[in-house]
């Protein structure tokens, strides 16, 4: 027949495979996650030593292009000024 100690035992039972269950699942959860953040974390870190190359390198080139023509980098940076103004005044 029904034998409600038995029944409680088997929910107790069951009650504590449930929460080991999901304890190891969310320690596989979180172990997957923090793998996945370091790996995106190392191709950011990767991106942005590669930027920082090719903005050096633009900045070289930039500065060159400055110094060989300087009057009309001047005029190039005023004229460029006074467009930004402008616009500015308008908003």
């Amino acid at each position: 027949m029904f034998d409600a100690n038995r029944m409680s035992e088997e929910l107790r039972t069951l009650k504590v495979d449930v929460a080991r269950l999901l304890s190891t699942a969310g320690e596989e959860v979180f172990e997957s996650s923090k793998d996945r953040a370091e790996a995106l974390s190392d191709q950011i870190r990767a991106a942005l030593a590669e930027l920082g190359e090719t903005v050096e390198q633009e900045q070289e080139q930039l500065q060159s292009l400055i110094a060989e023509r300087p009057i009309p980098s001047l005029a190039s940076a005023f004229a460029l000024g006074v467009v930004v103004g402008f616009m500015l005044r308008r908003h």
